[in-house]
């Protein structure tokens, strides 16, 4: 039997304002709250609400065997949270229905994983407990922002108690293997690779409504007839998307909506399964292991880091951001942390891409690099005051390793008193019972 696995992105970054260099030192607000908000809820009204409808619709009139997963970033779920609740509820309706896995993702949707395990792990971890809090359901797989992977990558996720990441289908990484198997990691065995097949994603998200594709019009009956003719030992085709394809990228006119009712349908018919990626992980083998030295993403046809770290501009942005991971490691000012999340989203450093800017505000490139630098000066001289760049590495890493211990002893101070707590509590019932 096949199972299709299914999973949707949202993630929204915080725009910035324009931020001149007389801003610096003056102004410590730095978004552009009028473009947030239309933009989060332009997206709510023709794709996020009308694809929840129609998601929950399919998961009730399938009895719950339609299933699908979300990954959707901390920053996407405040401005959501905060311009457009119903949309929240709406996903708290998905949850009760026992059909749908939240993924777990750096919380910032940002390059931490690249440039800092510690920072990449707090923010994991952050997203986790947003999701918990949020629907009630603890997260159990992780996909990186961008899909970013390493084998490096998922050292760090699986010694974080991840059994299961996503990655993309890299031609340079899979030669000839087929991305419709399960693969484990080279050296961890138990932490289990879930590859996205690009066509199959592809041939929703993008081609669906483009008249001059050789396959168009796309029908659910001949897509399954596509996933269907796949070899029989290929168990698991993982169809993985951004939600704007429904309703923004496939305008509701294309009959996109349609398509995707009709899908689930074509292919229950046809014997094929939904599965959640933990699902898909637990219930197939891994038939061979995916060594990844250099990090893969699912951008561009390299599915490399260039579009965000190609070129100087870049480079020298990313670097004095994340010089200052270790200081934001103390910080307990909240305005600052927050801030130094919102900062760490991938779209400020897509905009200063000379080749691939999509979804750009700016007019060129350096324009968003000239920007986002006035903004990180003000930043970090907000860090700076709390954190001089004057205390020497050394002395900042005693510092910090002197915090670390001392919340680490009163961590263990509080399970003792919680034991003790517990053993007076069965004493007294035992006194009462003698």
């Amino acid at each position: 039997m096949k199972n299709i696995c299914i999973y949707f992105q949202i993630h929204q970054p915080y725009s910035l304002k324009r931020y001149r260099f007389f801003d610096i030192d003056q102004d410590h607000y730095y978004y552009d709250d009028f473009r947030v908000e239309e933009n989060i809820r332009r997206l709510a009204e023709k794709s996020y609400l009308p694809s929840n409808a129609t998601i929950l619709e399919i998961i009730r009139n399938s009895n719950g065997r339609f299933r699908c997963a979300y990954s959707i970033s901390g920053t996407a779920l405040e401005q959501l949270e905060q311009y457009a609740p119903e949309v929240i509820d709406s996903f708290k309706e998905l949850a009760k229905t026992g059909a749908v896995e939240f993924l777990a993702e750096p919380y910032a949707h940002s390059l931490a994983s690249v440039y800092d395990a510690d920072e990449f792990e707090r923010q994991v971890k952050m997203h986790a407990e947003k999701i918990e809090n949020l629907f009630g359901k603890k997260p159990t797989a992780l996909r990186n922002a961008e899909l970013i992977y390493s084998d490096e990558i998922g050292e760090t996720a699986y010694k974080m108690g991840y059994k299961t990441m996503l990655i993309d289908e890299a031609r340079h990484i899979l030669g000839w293997k087929s991305p419709n198997y399960v693969y484990s990691h080279p050296y961890m065995p138990k932490l289990k690779l879930l590859v996205r097949n690009l066509k199959f994603s592809d041939d929703i998200s993008f081609r669906f409504s483009n008249h001059s594709w050789s396959e168009f019009p796309l029908t659910a009956d001949k897509y399954v007839d596509w996933l269907a003719s796949l070899p029989e030992e290929e168990k698991i085709i993982n169809i993985w998307m951004g939600y704007e394809a429904f309703g923004v990228f496939q305008q509701q006119e294309t009959g996109i909506f349609n398509f995707m009712k009709a899908f689930p349908y074509h292919a229950m018919d046809r014997q094929m399964s939904f599965v959640l990626p933990s699902e898909a992980t637990k219930a197939l083998d891994a038939v061979d292991a995916l060594s990844v030295m250099h990090p893969i993403s699912w951008s561009g046809e390299a599915k490399d880091l260039s579009c965000w770290t190609g070129n100087d501009l870049q480079q020298e942005a990313l670097n004095k951001l994340y010089a200052v991971t270790e200081r934001m490691s103390m910080v307990t000012d909240k305005p600052l942390l927050h801030d130094w999340l919102l900062l760490q989203s991938t779209e400020h450093f897509r905009y200063m891409s000379h080749t691939d800017a999509f979804g750009s505000y700016y007019e060129s490139p350096y324009e968003a690099f000239i920007n986002y630098m006035n903004v990180l000066a003000d930043f970090l001289e907000r860090v700076d005051a709390q954190y001089p760049t004057s205390i020497e590495n050394e002395e900042l890493n005693a510092l910090l390793k002197t915090i670390n211990n001392q919340e680490k002893e009163i961590e263990e101070l509080q399970k003792e008193v919680k034991r003790l707590r517990a053993r007076k509590a069965k004493a007294k019932e035992g006194e009462a019972n003698a």
